[in-house]
């Protein structure tokens, strides 16, 4: 039996958070930030953002090793938005660089559970469906990924 999950929330330079690296972490990627200059690197998995946390300290370069779990990611552009956004990288500096408050939001993450009874390319399905339907036809840019480290919670963040 599927269970429901929903999780809305703001990415805000307020609270220390960038769209950049909340990009780089859902899709597993390593980007640049250009606004603060902190290379993201989700990529790979190591212990240098425990470390920068347990220490108060702030780590430029964190380094995820063996990241794992993202199994699918992809951005989806209204008609409107310009081709190169299709870039995650480029999308997401040229939001921070839109931005100049120091409390900007930049950016809106949800996270929703996946149904187990769905195969893959129908988890994939439905959450295009669901993206195209809810943003991309009202004119935002999407980038989504879907989670799955085979522990049943298949998830989109």
């Amino acid at each position: 039996m599927a269970i429901y999950h929903l999780h809305v929330s703001i990415i805000s330079r307020k609270t220390g958070r960038s769209s950049v690296g909340a990009s780089a972490y859902r899709t597993g990627e390593k980007l640049y930030n250009e606004h603060d200059g902190i290379t993201h690197d989700y990529s790979n998995r190591s212990s240098a953002r425990a470390s920068a946390y347990r220490s108060g300290e702030k780590i430029n370069e964190h380094n995820f090793t063996n990241k794992r779990g993202v199994i699918y990611s992809e951005i989806i552009l209204p008609e409107n938005a310009p081709r190169e956004f299709a870039d995650r990288a480029t999308l997401w500096n040229a939001v921070e660089k839109s931005e100049k408050r120091k409390d900007a939001q930049t950016a809106r993450e949800i996270d929703v559970a996946l149904p187990v009874e769905f195969n893959r390319r129908e988890q994939i399905q439905i959450m295009r469906e669901y993206v195209q339907e809810n943003f991309v036809d009202k004119g935002m840019i999407a980038d989504f990924a879907i989670h799955d480290k085979n522990d049943g919670k298949a998830h989109s963040p």
